[in-house]
């Protein structure tokens, strides 16, 4: 899967490109979590390694690179960077459709957004909880938005197997994974403290929130994840 190593300002120049270039365009979050998944997902990780720009989400990326001998300029995760992206979309005049969430996290976080980013045109909302059918629907009404991106927040991996089954027939120009960001856009989650955030160790702070729903992904998930890190360097280091 490749990773972009860039920084805030090289990532939304990137973003901008995208949208230019014909399409439809990706845009996905790559963190412990995710990479972990992708291991025993096949389709999953066939959206991940096609997906036109990965940006390094948390701690796990950022503790790989550094046991490669690399680094990351910034930690570009989905809820931090996300607001970039509808900066630029707001300062461009591209249309937003928020796709995600239980029935009214969209609605309240369209509100919201509209309200706190300068300019932002959101031009329509649903929540995620669709069928195979209601899928093909709400990709139909999205087309007749005339969005340009569209923010989809369903979670691994479903947000990113809808974005490559869905995205071409919604005539945008660029999808977006964003996972939890309409949860903390709307207000329905809150996140943890700034300083946590600069310490990487929000997952800390949601995992206290959530025990039960997210013991698997962080007490099981995250040390599976340093195993498989330190695991591929040794076997690199012997090549």
């Amino acid at each position: 899967m490749p990773v972009a190593a860039l920084t805030v300002r090289q990532a939304v120049a990137e973003v901008s490109r995208l949208v230019d270039e014909p399409g439809p365009r990706t845009l996905v979050y790559a963190n412990a979590h995710s990479v972990n998944l992708s291991r025993s997902d096949a389709r999953y990780r066939a959206c991940l390694a096609k997906a036109d720009l990965v940006l390094n989400d948390g701690s796990g990326l950022a503790l790989a690179a550094r046991v490669g001998g690399r680094r990351f300029p910034a930690n570009l995760n989905g809820t931090d960077f996300t607001p970039e992206v509808l900066r630029l979309a707001a300062r461009r005049g591209l249309g937003v459709y928020l796709l995600g969430g239980r029935a009214g996290v969209a609605a309240a976080a369209a509100e919201r957004l509209s309200r706190t980013v300068p300019g932002l045109r959101v031009v329509g909302h649903h929540h995620g909880y669709l069928t195979t059918g209601q899928s093909r629907e709400v990709a139909r009404q999205i087309w007749e938005t005339g969005a340009d991106i569209v923010l989809v927040a369903m979670g691994n991996p479903r947000q990113e197997l809808w974005l490559a089954e869905h995205l071409p027939a919604t005539g945008a120009a660029l999808g977006v994974a964003v996972g939890a960001f309409l949860d903390f856009a709307a207000e329905r989650v809150p996140r943890a403290p700034k300083w946590m955030r600069q310490a990487g160790i929000e997952w800390l702070y949601r995992l206290g929130r959530e025990p039960r729903r997210l013991f698997a992904r962080y007490v099981v998930g995250n040390p599976l994840f340093v195993a498989r890190v330190l695991l591929d360097s040794v076997a690199a280091t012997g090549r």
